[in-house]
């Protein structure tokens, strides 16, 4: 991307000259697009100066009769770049004083044209800028949405774990509160009925135990699902509401599931919800891709996720970041294995995770 600015203009400067019969002589020609690329190198870090000393080389150029035509257009890179940074009142400036400027040498003081020349040439040189602004603008605020939905996924998720944790909460205490009741009913009847029916007693105290046992049971089973940080079914109805969100960002995201997924464990669901959410986030956030597709193989003994866009490939700034690692470590502490890179159109994150360690 950075080097984009640069051999636009490289290649747009003696193309535009040409088609405008502003290319006088070839050699100052290339001088000027040589000249222009070089500055295009530092737009991105100093956008206005760049745009700003483009305009005064033109001046000088133009007035100095070394080209014939354009006062703006040959810094359309530099204005674009200025325009992508969030700056886009300075460039329609920079436009404008330069149009003016070059309205008022061509119609009233080189005068070698006529009017309806400097009408055409200033006028189509507004379009084209005005084209290229929007064309921009429009661009940026496609990507500040783009990264507003991978932050709502990011959110949402956090959102989601603490209100599943506020639902586990509230049925341990029920589960605790309702066991204790029953509990200390079946002990009172016990206790009232120790001497004058010790079989009474007996079984007032086996069916305490049993309700006990059965509420351990169900403590276990919470306190598993707490540790695993979410429900299965909802983890793997989650996946479904990821491709949703990000359908909103202008993605065509598609998912499809095969085999049964009843029996996958809470551990291993959330560690599938948090792939698929890692890779999404990625794709969104750096992978310059149009389409994702999500593919979940429920096997007896495992799952397989794979995730694959039609992104940058390799060029994706995520593969050595945290999210790639973090998901390698949380597939590999259930036994299993990830893979992230290059697949034969994109960006491919491939896992396999295991029922048992």
């Amino acid at each position: 991307m950075t080097f984009l600015p640069p051999l636009l203009t490289l290649v747009g400067v003696p193309a535009g000259l040409a088609l405008t019969g502003g290319n006088v002589e070839t050699l100052m020609t290339l001088t000027l697009a040589g000249w222009f690329a070089i500055l295009a190198l530092f737009a991105r870090r100093w956008p206005l100066g760049v745009a700003l000393l483009t305009f005064a080389t033109m001046v000088g150029w133009r007035t100095s009769g070394l080209v014939d035509s354009g006062w703006i257009w040959p810094a359309t890179a530099a204005l674009a770049v200025l325009a992508l940074a969030g700056r886009l009142r300075a460039a329609i400036a920079v436009c404008a004083v330069a149009l003016l400027y070059g309205f008022g040498w061509d119609g009233f003081v080189d005068k070698s044209h006529g009017g309806d020349w400097t009408l055409a040439h200033v006028g189509g040189e507004t379009l084209w800028l005005a084209a290229v602004l929007a064309a921009a603008t429009a661009y940026r605020n496609y990507r500040r949405w783009r990264d507003e939905v991978a932050h709502r996924l990011a959110q949402d998720e956090h959102e989601r774990a603490l209100q599943a944790r506020v639902e586990i909460a509230r049925d341990l205490h029920d589960v605790v509160s309702h066991t204790l009741a029953v509990v200390g009913v079946h002990l009172n009847v016990a206790l009232d009925a120790f001497d004058a029916d010790p079989e009474e007693a007996r079984e007032s105290l086996k069916l305490a135990q049993d309700v006990r046992g059965r509420a351990m049971t169900d403590l276990k089973s919470m306190v598993g699902v707490l540790r695993a940080g979410s429900d299965p079914v909802r983890d793997l109805d989650g996946v479904v509401r990821l491709t949703d969100q990000v359908r909103t960002a202008g993605l065509e995201v598609s998912l499809t599931e095969f085999g049964d997924r009843t029996g996958v464990p809470a551990a291993v669901a959330s560690t599938v919800y948090r792939v698929v959410q890692e890779a999404l986030t990625n794709t969104v956030r750096h992978a310059g891709a149009s389409r994702v597709t999500v593919t979940l193989r429920y096997a007896p003994d495992n799952v397989l996720v794979d995730v694959q866009d039609n992104g940058n490939g390799g060029a994706d700034p995520a593969t050595d970041g945290h999210g790639i690692a973090g998901m390698r470590e949380r597939v590999a502490a259930l036994g299993g294995a990830l893979t992230a890179g290059p697949g034969r159109s994109g960006f491919t994150v491939r896992a396999t995770i295991p029922f048992t360690a």
